[in-house]
């Protein structure tokens, strides 16, 4: 519902989902599921959060949300910057804004002369290189999946391979040799999977970087050379204990030790992967899910691997990215600093 300006309340109050207001607009069924489809779910989820932040502080200074004026954003990220807020954050938040808008077909308000010169100052003040999940990768990914429990013991039936270890070994190894990022893990399904005499290939419809998915991003997991870090061998025997046959691939376990037909979310899979490393007690972290895609970069480009070669498996389209990645591995290579004889 919106209250408009003279009408009991007084100030315009605003929907707090930047997807209701294209209820508003004359569209039929199918093209308000195509808007909402324009989209990838985790991008609209933050849109709906940053919305409903900024009209909340918006309702408690008496200003409008929808049409914002100028002076209400440059205020807004001030105070933003003021508190500590991430210069990444700050630049989602105003995404939000700007789509909340562009569905009204209202004016831009992020792009006017004063957002625009606080905007540059904040970033110039404030920026600072992201933070980065530390990369886990062999040998502590040794360690990590070691770690891994490989059989329930019960009191009233017999011991059982445990589901959830098997299926942690799976999402580690998968996700590491296939440098996958967590949504993608979350969203993978058995009908993805395509058997190779070299491995098993994965066709991902949708990605970070394809988000409309003109055509399936491969990924290739080989066979290892030792059973213990193979994907293969992992995957297979996860999807054979759970007898999963179709649909996602990495699903929550029961406390009774069963499969369920639910698949994990993405956080669920950060949260694992901490667990995970947590149990192995490993020092240098913080982990996360995008440690293992971190992980892959920097032990192929140890290992010898072209910037090339390792960007056909992440499927990043710049080279230049990659570098994030192994910047502080590299920078002992060659280094006079290690030379000098002190």
């Amino acid at each position: 519902m919106i209250v408009r300006p003279g009408e009991p309340g007084g100030v315009e109050r605003v929907h707090h989902d930047p997807l209701e207001l294209a209820a508003e607009l004359p569209l039929s069924a199918d093209e308000a599921a195509y808007v909402e489809a324009a989209r990838a779910p985790n991008t609209l989820r933050g849109y709906r959060s940053d919305w409903a932040e900024f009209t909340a502080w918006c309702d408690r200074r008496d200003r409008p949300a929808l049409p914002a004026a100028g002076d209400t954003i440059s205020l807004y990220l001030t105070e933003l910057a003021r508190h500590g807020a991430k210069v990444g954050t700050m630049s989602r938040r105003l995404s939000s804004i700007k789509f909340a808008h562009q569905l009204r077909d209202l004016p831009d308000p992020t792009t006017g002369a004063r957002v625009v010169a606080v905007w540059e100052g904040i970033r110039r003040t404030h920026g600072a290189p992201p933070d980065q999940a530390a990369p886990l990768m062999f040998p502590e990914l040794d360690d990590v999946l070691a770690n891994c429990a490989q059989t329930r013991v019960w009191k009233t039936r017999p011991p059982e391979p445990d589901l959830a270890g098997l299926r942690d070994r799976a999402l580690l190894l998968v996700g590491f040799c296939g440098a996958l990022r967590r949504s993608e893990l979350a969203a993978l399904t058995v009908e993805q999977i395509t058997e190779h005499r070299r491995g098993l290939v994965l066709a991902l419809p949708r990605s970070k970087t394809n988000q409309r998915g003109e055509e399936p991003e491969l990924v290739v997991l080989p066979y290892a050379n030792r059973r213990s870090r193979c994907p293969v061998t992992a995957l297979r025997a996860w999807l054979d204990a759970g007898e999963i046959a179709s649909g996602p691939v990495l699903r929550k376990v029961s406390r009774g030790n069963r499969v369920l037909d639910r698949a994990l979310h993405p956080e669920s899979i950060n949260d694992l992967v901490h667990a995970a490393t947590m149990r192995a007690e490993l020092v240098g972290g913080p982990y996360s899910a995008h440690s293992l895609r971190a992980g892959f970069v920097t032990y192929g480009h140890l290992r010898g691997a072209s910037d090339r070669a390792i960007a056909h498996q992440t499927r990043h389209r710049s080279l230049a990215t990659l570098g994030a990645y192994v910047r502080i591995e590299t920078a002992w290579e060659d280094n006079a600093a290690t030379q000098l004889g002190l």
